[in-house]
């Protein structure tokens, strides 16, 4: 039997398998990457690609190449809310940061914009940057079971196409496999929570619809025909290609019948019904079924096994965070597995990507079931029903063009029900203000640093810059010479980064005998002096939340690790403990927990 000795192995090729081969190929790790498919996604599933996933491929360095691929983010701008594309238009919402009451805000907290890019064209993207990474990818192979000891984990592989049987012998194992992981149970890992909520059935095809739509470009319709139709109307339409590519999603109460053995013309009949005008030309270019679930893993490893993506959360794409997540818990993973690799930390730092990407996926998981109830309440409030008449419904439908109070009533109701719909289609703060409570982070001790939290904002809708520990590194504009970067791009590698300002150059020196003392590497910046780097526009002195000659430290991934108000005389020592904190080694105090 064929042997195959390798750092890490990762079961399969979705955005969470190929962000960690690719991760792990930019700090110098070796990767077997298997999938059993003959390829990457045949078939169109998420893609909404969010600022946090964008800026990922930025430090991955691919952006270029997926905002090229992708609809930019004016061309996402309209969701609607319509019964039918050729029909009434009842209701518009400004999108995914583009309206003008929030694009600022988009803008000012990353240097990269959100795109539409659907996975079908992000996996085959990504895959090209693994492969020139020169990582080993091998479709066609199925991962069949693993076994676990102290020195590492030993896998067997079968190649579809011959039938050869693999032995792979990995230090540890990615089980990026999808919502029927093997390797998830394998590890003895469970998801807790509903399944089944909802038949859905996606209805692929290509139909040229700029007439009805490049007026208002945008990426997700929802018909609201008036009539007895089930959940969901006649479905929501999903905008892949403007505007000559689409997926239709449509919904069905479990086990009620279902398009799922509708013939081509009865497809393409559902899909006139949607645009309203059945003389388009409708080519379908695939089909496939799926159900609505809210699960989540309690945890997302057991010993040197680690499992991300689809297989640790399923949930409705409302919100659009599956590929954002996934890719997340990739890049999360990455750096920590190179540095234990490394030899520059302790296995122990592994147990903190299970302790800081759980929550975030219980998080979204519940919002985006919560964003699901918000859109039905869009049909309630237009006075829409299940199994209503086409002349009740139209008759709801037309009150919200009547005088007097119960018109005014209806309207009212609608935008209310609309407006409640941005923590799904604006919800900037669950895209990128999430924070690591606990895990590879240092206790803050800057407790007079920074502003206070502000009780009257809404977390999940607005995103606040903080360098608390845990937070993502906030962008700030900054100089270097004639070239304008992101305090995001400081980051380089595996490698942590201390941020300091005039007055706090000693940290130069604490930083190095940090590294020295950890084995870890520590680049460093000081912001502001003669010559070096810039901070343009003020906007790092506003964001950094501790005194120019305090520090920030940030880890590879760009969430920070520790911060120190001021520079003071324990410096090193206090850095020195934060670091060893941070990786799981001994601090002055003692072994961490």
């Amino acid at each position: 039997m064929p042997e195959i000795s390798v750092p890490v192995l990762i079961v399969g090729a979705g955005p969470s398998g190929l962000t960690s081969a690719l991760a792990l190929a930019r700090y110098g790790i070796d990767v077997l990457l298997v999938e059993k498919h003959a390829g990457t996604a045949h078939t169109p599933r998420a893609h909404i690609v969010n600022q946090r996933t964008v800026e990922i491929m930025r430090h991955l360095g691919i952006e270029d190449r997926l905002l090229a691929a992708a609809t930019p983010q004016d061309m996402m701008r309209n969701s609607l809310w319509v019964t039918s594309l050729a029909g009434q238009e009842v209701a518009r919402l400004e999108s995914w940061g583009a309206g003008p009451d929030r694009a600022t805000e988009y803008r000012a907290a990353s240097p990269s914009p959100m795109v539409n890019c659907p996975q079908t064209v992000f996996e085959p993207m990504l895959l090209d940057a693994v492969t020139e990474a020169g990582c080993d990818v091998r479709f066609e192979h199925v991962f069949e079971s693993f076994s676990e000891d102290e020195l590492g984990v030993v896998s067997t592989v079968r190649d579809r196409r011959t039938g050869e049987t693999l032995t792979v012998r990995s230090q540890y194992l990615i089980g990026a496999d999808g919502a029927r992981s093997q390797i998830l149970g394998q590890a003895g890992l469970t998801v807790t929570g509903p399944s089944g909520l909802a038949d859905a059935y996606n209805v692929w095809f290509r139909a040229d619809l700029s007439r009805y739509l490049a007026h208002r470009p945008g990426i997700l319709t929802w018909n609201v025909a008036p009539g007895p139709q089930s959940n969901g109307r006649l479905g929501t339409l999903i905008c892949h290609q403007p505007f000559t590519e689409f997926v239709m999603v449509l919904f069905n109460e479990p086990g009620a019948d279902g398009p799922a053995s509708a013939g081509e013309d009865e497809l393409v009949h559902r899909v006139h019904e949607f645009i309203g005008d059945d003389t388009v030309e409708v080519e379908i270019l695939g089909r496939a079924a799926w159900s609505v679930n809210a699960q989540v893993a309690d945890a997302y490893s057991a010993g040197r096994v680690f499992c991300m993506g689809d297989a640790v959360h399923r949930h409705p794409p409302t919100n659009g965070l599956g590929l954002n997540m996934s890719v997340a818990d990739a890049y999360n993973l990455a750096w920590k597995l190179a540095l234990v690799l490394n030899g520059q930390a302790p296995p122990t730092l592994l147990d903190s990507y299970s302790t800081e990407r759980q929550p975030v996926g219980a998080v979204g998981v519940r919002r985006a079931i919560t964003s699901r109830h918000e859109l039905a309440d869009v049909r309630a409030a237009l006075g829409l029903t299940p199994g209503q008449s086409r002349q009740d419904g139209q008759e709801a439908l037309d009150l919200l063009y009547a005088a007097g109070p119960e018109g005014e009533q209806r309207r009212a109701a609608v935008r209310r029900a609309i407006d409640r719909t941005n923590h799904q289609l604006n919800a900037h703060g669950t895209e990128l203000g999430y924070l690591y409570e606990h895990g590879a982070v240092a206790s803050d001790t800057a407790t007079d640093a920074g502003a206070p939290d502000r009780d009257d904002d809404d977390r999940e809708l607005y995103y606040r810059p903080t360098t608390r520990p845990g937070a993502r590194l906030p962008h700030a504009r900054l100089g270097q010479g004639t070239s304008e970067i992101s305090t995001l791009d400081l980051v380089d590698g595996p490698r942590f980064l201390l941020i300091t300002g005039i007055g706090g150059e000693q940290w130069l020196a604490a930083a190095k005998a940090a590294a020295e003392a950890t084995g870890v590497e520590i680049d460093t910046h000081v912001i502001g002096t003669p010559g070096g780097t810039a901070d343009l526009y003020g906007e790092w002195a506003a964001r950094r939340e501790v005194a120019e000659d305090g520090c920030v430290l940030v880890r590879p991934d760009r969430h920070i690790a520790w911060r120190a108000h001021r520079f003071g005389p324990t410096a090193a020592d206090d850095l020195t403990d934060a670091l060893r904190q941070v990786i799981g080694g001994p601090t002055a105090q003692g072994v961490n927990s």
